[in-house]
């Protein structure tokens, strides 16, 4: 009958831990659904003005962009190709966006994209659908990493 009790009580209290952890983690998630929009808002300015000072500001030191064309950069050369305008980005509307946080300080942002941008005189107009990811780093969220893929074309 005591052992039945202890155990009883050690896993009504290890539940009601896991239910304070978790509301805690929801609770959260507003704020910091919030934050990560703006973030997000403000990657999307840096990317289209080529700020250096701002991309490197949103971007993670660990970043890696991976375009629909298969091409990958890192932080610094993604930065370099931005700044000098050798891709400009010049429309970038969501037509769909979600986010997931699977775990406190990482965002996970999926959706699709209308992305028109200018590089070597050719310009690439598709919807591209993405994954991207954002992880808090010293008190800010900073833009991780970057997987898209253009979706084929819709005839009408």
């Amino acid at each position: 009958m005591i052992r039945f009790t202890i155990e009883s009580t050690m896993k009504t209290r290890l539940t009601a831990l896991s239910l304070l952890f978790a509301l805690q983690v929801f609770a959260e998630h507003p704020q910091s659904l919030a934050a990560v929009k703006t973030a997000d808002k403000a990657r999307i300015d840096a990317m289209q003005s080529g700020d250096r000072e701002k991309l490197s500001a949103i971007f993670s030191d660990e970043l890696r962009y991976a375009h629909s064309n298969g091409d990958v950069d890192t932080k610094a050369s993604f930065i370099d190709i931005l700044s000098a305008g050798k891709t400009k980005y010049v429309g970038y509307d969501y037509e769909e966006q979600g986010f997931t946080f699977p775990s406190p300080g990482i965002a996970l942002m999926t959706g699709r994209a209308h992305v028109k941008a200018e590089s070597e005189g050719k310009t690439m107009d598709a919807v591209l659908s993405f994954l991207a990811v954002w992880r808090q780093e010293k008190g800010r969220w900073r833009f991780l990493a970057w997987q898209s893929c253009k979706l084929p074309s819709v005839v009408k």
